[in-house]
């Protein structure tokens, strides 16, 4: 094999290894680290869940004195500051590694080359950009809320046959069948919130929680997007807040159930639209955003272009007369996107869609 061969083959594994903590780790990125000597891997990190110790650390910890001389591969560039954990790039020209293989530089202004100056000042072997896209989506939270200041969102739809979400006045409408069920709740784990328009949390009552075996623990900030403060004090998501917290977006003069909810347990957060919503969120440090309706919410985040990737279930069911139409079927996807991925799941087909650069559909 190739050196870049090699290289390609350890990146995929820091890769792998990254994306078992992803939704896990704060408001940090899940960065995966191998330590590498004579073609053995002698240490293995991941970024710890709550996002500390960082990858690298725990990598050379079990690499041990075999770190001497030996390779790193690094999803993202080492840091290079000093926060609660001293800098990782320091830890790594400490060991006696002599070459750092880096998928992607870290844009955060803390870091932003300061790390790959440390390993190269101290004479260490730098090579960057090996498998760059793959671990850019792996990242593609963190990536997003640095470089973008807001989260990055992933819109889920469940849509009939005949291109609906659901009917009118009929409540929760079971379109995917178990096997896609379960991989949403696998989403759900892998993300940081997940929100939803008041019309389908009144109508659906949903709790919008993780209920996978030994996955409970990951149920992400879940948040409705309520004007009015009209979230139903009766609902799933007002009494379980105390147990997962509960954001509520509303407007500067909502009063409805306000105070009700407050005590409740219920986070009002005021704001005057979608995008200084999205760009709050990120300032507290949530990097991903799963959206899971309604039809409403779909269409207002497509049009303001703030939609990066698009997960599309398709059912084998028809809901016929009174059908609420998505805004995304099949057969028909918004512009600016590209087809990542197609599978059939269970009964069900599934489409990922990704956002391409402007400069390739403009």
């Amino acid at each position: 094999m190739s050196i870049t061969a090699i290289d390609e083959a350890f990146m995929r594994e820091a890769i792998a290894l990254s994306l078992t903590h992803v939704g896990r780790t704060g408001s940090n990125p899940s960065v995966g680290c191998l330590i590498v000597k004579d073609g053995r891997i002698v240490g293995r990190g991941v970024t710890a869940q709550g996002g500390r110790p960082h990858a690298e650390p725990q990598a050379l910890a079990e690499a041990g004195e075999e770190a001497r001389g030996a390779t790193a591969y690094v999803t993202l560039e080492p840091c290079s500051h000093h926060g609660k954990t001293p800098p990782c790039a320091n830890a790594i020209v400490a060991s006696g590694i002599a070459r750092v293989v880096v998928a992607v530089a870290d844009p955060d202004p803390r870091v932003s080359g300061q790390g790959l100056k440390i390993l190269a000042d101290a004479d260490i072997e730098v090579t960057i950009g090996i498998l760059q896209k793959e671990a850019r989506r792996a990242m593609g939270g963190y990536l997003t809320r640095q470089t973008k200041g807001r989260p990055q969102v992933t819109l889920k739809l469940a849509v009939s046959a005949d291109g609906m979400l659901g009917r009118l006045g009929a409540g929760q409408i079971a379109i995917t069948g178990a096997e896609s069920r379960t991989e949403v709740h696998r989403m759900r784990a892998a993300s940081d919130a997940i929100m939803v328009g008041i019309g389908t949390a009144n109508a659906d009552d949903p709790e919008l929680t993780v209920r996978l075996a030994g996955l409970e623990h990951a149920s992400p900030l879940r948040i409705v997007l309520d004007r009015r403060a009209e979230l139903s004090p009766t609902s799933r998501l007002a009494g379980t807040a105390r147990d997962v917290p509960v954001l509520l977006a509303v407007a500067p003069s909502a009063t409805g159930n306000r105070k009700l909810l407050e005590e409740m347990g219920v986070e009002i957060v005021e704001t005057a639209g979608l995008e200084p919503l999205l760009h709050a969120l990120g300032a507290r440090g949530v990097s991903s955003l799963m959206v899971e309706g309604g039809a409403r919410v779909a269409t207002d985040l497509l049009a303001q272009g703030m939609v990066d990737a698009i997960h599309l279930y398709t059912g084998d069911i028809v809901i016929g007369e009174g059908g609420i139409a998505s805004p995304i079927t099949r057969d028909h996807r918004p512009a600016g996107f590209a087809l990542l991925e197609e599978k059939t799941i269970g009964r069900d087909h599934r489409q990922v869609l990704e956002r391409l650069p402007v400069s390739a559909w403009l």
